[in-house]
């Protein structure tokens, strides 16, 4: 199915102050998957960590781009100079404020909804025909949309720190599918799994 390497590129901020926040959730679905297959984060050639591994015998390239959320594509054209790879072999991972914290959606192409990184993703690609699992944050708090960038930046809650930590779970098993069996399937169960994971 994959006869180059999976680039799963999860979008976030670096920096200690950044680390607990709504916008981080790329980075945290990534540790998830390179704590699973014990693989060591390494700095790349370029303002972005990687971590590579195998699975079901696919090279598998993780990324955390260290250009902060809004220049997020200057880091994956460094990536994929290194590590050529079809966009279809992209996968993103980021959070989304028009979703429940707790329900992740995926999807296999699309416009950048409002998001910043998507956004930046789509520009230095010059396309938006790559796959991408978006992650929940909303919740009744959710402000407005001139007040927004304080919510992004914002830690989760105490009492949400559950719920984040089983969507970031299900989040990496939905990275772990989409290598092992392609995105149609990886949609077909987790686009139906995930109104269920909030509940």
């Amino acid at each position: 199915m994959f006869d180059n390497p999976v680039i799963v590129v999860g979008l976030g901020n670096p920096g200690f102050e950044y680390e607990d926040t709504r916008h981080n959730i790329g980075f945290m679905v990534v540790d998830e998957v390179s704590v699973r297959l014990r693989c060591m984060w390494k700095p790349g050639k370029g303002e972005y960590l990687f971590s590579q591994s195998t699975i079901g015998g696919k090279k598998i390239i993780l990324v955390k781009p260290l250009t902060y959320m809004n220049n997020s594509g200057s880091a994956l054209i460094e990536v994929l100079e290194r590590f050529p790879t079809p966009e279809r072999n992209i996968l993103a991972v980021v959070d989304d404020v028009a979703i429940s914290l707790g329900t992740i959606r995926v999807r296999a192409k699309g416009s950048d909804g409002g998001h910043n990184g998507l956004r930046s993703l789509i520009y230095y690609l010059n396309s938006n025909e790559f796959p991408r699992i978006r992650c929940g944050i909303r919740n009744e708090n959710t402000p407005s949309k001139h007040e927004m960038a304080d919510f992004v930046l914002s830690p989760f809650e105490n009492d949400e720190r559950n719920e984040v930590e089983k969507m970031v779970r299900t989040a990496a098993d939905a990275v772990e599918e989409f290598i092992r069996s392609g995105i149609e399937r990886t949609m077909n169960l987790y686009n139906t799994r995930s109104r269920d994971i909030s509940e």
